[in-house]
Order: structure tokens, then sequence, then C-alpha cells
């Protein structure tokens, strides 16, 4: 068994238990609330924007035998870049207030999240970031290409308060497949521990951050 399918049947349980979470089912069903939207949009932001540097930080400290892996980050960390700025147009666009999201702190769950993936590179094993690449580039695959039309639809918004959900439907497509590759080249069990633990942790936390999340059938409706 490649490296790639030893670690989807790893966090299987992990995988599951997120998208059990009821606001992840019902994203998937197209019913989404405004206000639910703004705030996976709010909390997107607060770890979107922590991309390049965890990847910078990870290019910095792989060792010379991931070279080959060193080449990979930099090109994700080239593609990446600014994406965070799509998310505040996003929610600038779905009536949102983008500076105040940007000066607002993240859940505990995204901000544990977040201090956990820059602590693995430092302290641990900076391969470790790549579990986090599987569990946020598979979510985003699915919420894209399975609930972005139909939650734009059902919320009556224009297509520009969807741009960073809808561009990684594709992107992370293609994204995943050229993870499989990376993943499917790492030889040292220590590495591949690393990238598996990180995957269980951030499905995990990722997971509670949905749950925070404002569901479609809680809001309540003023009478016209």
């Amino acid at each position: 068994m490649s490296f790639f399918d030893q670690l989807q049947a790893a966090t299987a349980r992990e995988r599951e238990a997120l998208f059990s979470v009821p606001v992840i089912r019902e994203a998937l069903a197209g019913q989404v609330s405004l206000d639910g939207y703004r705030a996976f949009l709010g909390q997107a932001y607060h770890h979107v924007r922590h991309t390049v540097p965890l990847m910078m930080a990870c290019g910095a400290r792989l060792p010379s035998r991931l070279e080959w892996l060193r080449g990979a980050v930099c090109e994700y960390i080239e593609e990446e870049y600014g994406h965070e700025r799509w998310i505040l147009n996003d929610i600038a666009a779905c009536g949102g207030d983008a500076e105040a999201v940007s000066r607002s702190r993240p859940s505990l769950a995204i901000e544990l999240m977040v201090a956990f993936l820059y602590d693995q590179i430092a302290r641990g094993n900076p391969v470790g970031l790549f579990g986090m690449v599987n569990v946020l580039e598979g979510t985003s695959i699915a919420l894209a290409t399975q609930a972005a039309d139909t939650i734009r639809e059902s919320l009556g918004l224009p297509s520009d308060a969807f741009s960073y959900l809808s561009s990684h439907g594709v992107l992370d497509q293609d994204h995943m497949a050229t993870y499989r590759r990376l993943m499917d080249r790492l030889e040292d069990e220590e590495d591949k521990q690393a990238v598996i633990h990180a995957a269980k942790l951030v499905y995990l936390l990722y997971a509670e951050m949905f749950r925070g999340l404002p569901r479609a059938n809680e809001v309540s409706h003023a009478p016209h």
C-alpha cells in the first residue's frame, strides 16, 4: 500500500468524524445560513493567512535528504500566496466586515491548530505540516465541488462572494494529485508518522471549529 493510501486509512475515523459534524453535512446539502458562511470565511482567513509562513518555516527546516520536498514547498508557496485576501474580498462581497475579521482573534480550535503546526515545525518534525495539507485541501475540495454553487444559489449571493471556495475546487484537485505523488516518495518512517499524527490532530481541531459555526436551522427569522 502506498503511503498516501496508508495516510487515508490511518485517518479514516477522524475524517468521518469531521464529515459527520452537522454543519458540514448541511453545507454539503447546500443548507447554510449567511451568518454561518461568513463565520466559516472568518475562520478560514485565520488559518489561511498562516499557510505561506508555515510553508516557509517548513522549507527552512527540512533536511537536505528531502531537498526534493523543499522544491515542492517553494512551488506551493507561490501558488498559495495572497489567498487570505481572496477570503477578505469574499467576506466584503457577502456584506461582512472584512476589516473587523482581519483584526479579530480566531476560534480556540483554529488558534490551537496553527500553534500546533508552528510547534511541529520548530520542535518536532517539519514534514508533519503535510498532515495539514491532507486535511484542509481534502475538505475544501468536498465543499467546493459539492456545495459552493448550491450555497450561492440558496443565499442569493454573487459569484464574487465565493472566489476562495470555488477556486479551491479545481486548484486543490490539482494540488491533491501532486500531494499524493509527494507523499508516496516519503521513505522515512518517522516522517510518515509525523504526517499521520498531524493529520489526525488537524482533523480533530478543524471539526471543533465547524461545530462552533452557526447552523442554518438555528437562525431566527424576523417577521416581515
